[in-house]
């Protein structure tokens, strides 16, 4: 049996302030209105993005951080094969 990763069922707890393995993601996550006409809803910066196809890596690659990268591809590709996704990668 494995120790419990927080990470596995949540991969929003990767920028949240209890994640171990990356320290430098331990800053607050900035939030984003939009309008729409149901009204104002807030996302998180990373969801907002999602959103419009672009995945971020940032820091070095941990296994946490290469499936949820490989999760956001899937998903993305799944929701619509023909329309691109922008992956931009600042890592060492």
């Amino acid at each position: 049996m494995t120790a419990f990763d927080p990470t596995a069922s949540d991969p929003r707890a990767l920028f949240s302030s209890t994640a171990t393995q990356t320290p430098t993601m331990n800053a607050l996550v900035p939030m984003v209105v939009e309008q729409t006409n149901r009204g104002e809803r807030a996302y998180d910066i990373y969801s907002r993005l999602l959103k419009e196809r672009i995945i971020f890596l940032t820091g070095p690659v941990y296994d946490e951080v290469s499936a949820l990268i490989c999760a956001q591809l899937l998903f993305l590709e799944a929701e619509n094969p023909d329309k691109e996704i922008s992956f931009y990668i600042n890592s060492p």
